[in-house]
């Protein structure tokens, strides 16, 4: 159980909607992380458990954040960290001390992994009555998957995410690790409806939660799965468009930009023939006068929508947009979101300390009147074991000997 003294104050928020609020975390990579991490923007303390033996696996995935991995300080913000072998028993009694106190349990270890340790759903009833536990995996129990690990590529693809994503026959994972994200965002939700039916109850009758990223996943291809159980129809991937509504797409200006411009209802697709493109022709002709119409002569209207916007500028395209009421936005890269004047206006920016210096990090996405979320520092590994293990009354001889440490 090696790691420093803790240097600095409690990464815990004594403000928010969750001040008060205690989450331990057995978490690795992006789906957990990202649950705790949401909670401890509201305010709750959050204290994660890691591997003496390197910690998170995301800790590791590279080092372009001063010499920090990007995953891991975007997602572990704010939050304590414990080191404990939890293959010790010394340690398992360290993390149930820990679990006495706490309001919540979230894990998203490897399949079996909580049932082997002691502590899956039914041990921690047992033991912690009224500890919310959630557990995250890939594809739930009781299935013919369940056995498997699971990985956001690979949950996207199994969903038929990817099927969806990309151009026709060149599927895509979505770049974002949308498995990951929304899984922890469903988690998150979950434990927030718990802790306010605890609230209004005064006990807790549902503590047992488990969110996988395959039923995320499905639940997230709503539509495409509604559109093929009802036609029969496997939907083609469009890339930057969509096979639901047309005219819908990306096209390139005059000036070497792309703008992405969208119709969603019938008076949308009117005001774009007449008012942006001036080609009443198109808005009278019987083949686009409905949205199943438009998207069956799709082609037609790109091409129309293309030469348009090819003619000219994004400015002007943009602008002229606006003043049609038609939607519209630029295709940005990475490079131009960090310096996005959106961004900037906003004030959404603030920065982050980390073991190896301050780094700039985006506010959550939620504005709370009257509430500034903590936005605390990326911790090292093990960096707050003495402090927590002394608020459990583990003195400096025993801490000593988790870690293996010899001490006069």
């Amino acid at each position: 159980m090696p790691g420093s003294p803790e240097t600095d104050a409690s990464a815990g928020s004594s403000t928010g909607p969750l001040a008060g609020i205690t989450v331990v975390a057995l978490e690795q990579a992006v789906s957990a992380p990202v649950c705790t991490r949401t909670l401890g923007d509201f305010g709750a303390r959050v204290i994660k458990v890691e591997n003496p033996d390197g910690g998170d696996s995301a800790r590791h995935y590279d080092d372009v954040v001063n010499g920090l991995a990007a995953h891991f300080v975007w997602l572990n913000r704010g939050k304590e960290s414990v080191t404990l072998d939890l293959r010790d028993p010394a340690g398992m009694e360290v993390l149930h001390r820990l679990l006495a106190r706490a309001d919540v349990l979230v894990s998203n270890l490897a399949p079996g992994a909580t049932a082997k340790l002691g502590i899956a759903p039914d041990d921690l009833a047992a033991r912690h009555p009224g500890l919310i536990a959630v557990e995250i995996d890939g594809y739930g129990p009781g299935g013919p998957l369940s056995h498997k690990r699971a990985y956001d590529l690979l949950v996207q693809a199994e969903s038929g995410a990817c099927s969806i994503t990309g151009q026709p026959g060149a599927p895509a994972k979505a770049g974002p690790p949308m498995a990951d994200v929304c899984t922890g965002l469903y988690a998150a939700l979950s434990i927030m409806a718990l802790l306010r039916d605890r609230e209004r109850t005064g006990r807790s009758s549902h503590t047992a939660v488990a969110v996988s990223l395959f039923d995320t996943m499905t639940e997230l291809m709503g539509y495409a799965l509604n559109y093929t159980r009802h036609s029969g129809v496997d939907q083609q991937p469009l890339g930057m468009s969509s096979p639901a509504v047309a005219p819908y797409g990306s096209y390139a200006t005059a000036d070497g930009q792309t703008v992405v411009l969208g119709t969603t209802n019938d008076r949308e697709w009117q005001r774009l023939a007449r008012g942006l493109l001036n080609r009443p022709d198109l808005a009278d002709d019987e083949r686009f006068r409905t949205n199943p119409g438009r998207v069956e002569h799709r082609a037609l209207l790109d091409a129309a929508i293309s030469a348009w916007c090819a003619a000219h500028d994004l400015a002007h395209v943009q602008s002229s947009a606006d003043a049609a009421g038609i939607g519209n936005s630029r295709y940005n890269t990475p490079s131009d979101v960090i310096a996005h004047p959106h961004l900037a206006a906003r004030d959404r920016w603030r920065d982050v300390e980390t073991p190896n210096g301050p780094i700039p990090a985006l506010l959550p996405p939620p504005v709370i009147a009257g509430y500034r979320p903590p936005m605390g520092a990326v911790p090292a590994l093990g960096q707050h074991t003495d402090t927590v293990l002394g608020e459990l009354g583990i003195g400096s001889d025993e801490i000593a000997s988790l870690r293996g440490e010899a001490r006069s």
